[in-house]
């Protein structure tokens, strides 16, 4: 009997055990001459030899499987075991027909929406600091998010750093109650709302614990210089231009940047300028930088948003004629 050991470091944990550990016992019906038994992270493989050694091959290829898709199901497995034996008959996957951008949560395949998100991941790829605008609901932010997630699990970075100016939506809210996160969170819930939507939970806490994501209001980006990194800014049409300059001068070796805004939505007291607005205004003419636009037809939200923000334009437009 030979005692192997295999650690899972990229896959969510409890995705691939599965319920009440049945994928585990997929896999010992699959190798009846094997025992495996796990300890939070760790899988002990006990058995002859041969079989030993083809179980610790297998469970690499199913990391890597549950780790792309987040979720490892019966199928999936039967697949990879066949593959494995039968080496000419591989496993068909769904990227190999579709344009998926990621998987997320249980798999569920996330693809580009429209030419401007398509143009979006296409410019991630060659242009290292993108500006992405337009009304809500466009997808500017998930899908920013996403680019950032599928980086960092196909290691070309190692950590995301997602920020938003903390300006209040035409509220004062006062003093919020807690420690400085529970005062920050709230303003900071969209991020974590998008990458609930792509990263398992568990998974997504040890991610924030450990530093590898970070989640953090824009006055707190000065004086770092982020390498290795995606930065993301949310909502930039809330920034001043100081502070737009602050956070562009940011960008360390080997990170890319993405700033999303929609200048209809605009919380700055009155005659501050955004910085998002600053911004594009001085650096247009940049050909290294990705200047992408959408517009009404780009929304992918509910149907009805759509309308509600061409009824909001047309009524501003006609109010600014008035005037």
């Amino acid at each position: 009997m030979m005692e192997r050991l295999y650690v899972l470091e990229e896959a969510d944990i409890q995705e691939f055990v599965g319920v009440n550990h049945a994928n585990l016992v997929t896999l010992a019906n699959l190798f009846p001459k094997t025992k495996l038994r796990i300890h939070q992270n760790v899988i002990k493989v006990l058995g002859e030899p041969q079989a030993a050694e083809d179980l610790l091959q297998i469970l690499a290829q199913l990391e890597a499987v549950c780790t792309r898709y987040n979720q490892l199901t019966e199928s999936q497995i039967i697949e990879v075991v066949q593959a494995y034996r039968s080496p000419k008959a591989s496993p068909k996957t769904p990227a190999e027909t579709s344009d998926v951008l990621i998987y997320g949560v249980h798999g569920k395949a996330i693809q580009p929406r429209g030419e401007n998100q398509r143009r979006m991941v296409r410019e991630f790829t060659s242009k290292d600091l993108c500006f992405a605008t337009g009304p809500a609901g466009s997808g500017k932010t998930f899908v920013a998010i996403c680019l950032a997630v599928k980086a960092l699990k196909a290691k070309q970075v190692r950590r995301i750093i997602l920020s938003r100016p903390a300006v209040e939506a035409g509220e004062k809210l006062g003093f919020l109650p807690g420690e400085m996160k529970d005062k920050l969170d709230p303003y900071l819930q969209p991020l974590y709302d998008a990458l609930g939507e792509l990263i398992p939970a568990p998974k997504l806490k040890d991610f924030i614990d450990t530093g590898v994501i970070q989640i953090a209001p824009l006055a707190f980006m000065r004086g770092r210089t982020l390498n290795d990194a995606v930065i993301i800014l949310d909502e930039a049409q809330n920034t001043t231009p100081q502070q737009m300059k602050m956070f562009l001068t940011r960008l360390g070796a080997n990170s890319k940047m993405i700033i999303t805004g929609d200048f209809t939505q605009i919380d700055l007291p009155r005659g501050i300028r955004s910085g998002l607005s600053d911004a594009l205004d001085k650096l247009h003419g940049l050909s290294s930088i990705s200047f992408i636009h959408f517009d009404r037809c780009d929304i992918v939200r509910h149907p009805l948003v759509s309308e509600i923000v061409e009824v909001y334009d047309r009524k501003e437009a006609n109010e600014g004629k008035d005037s």
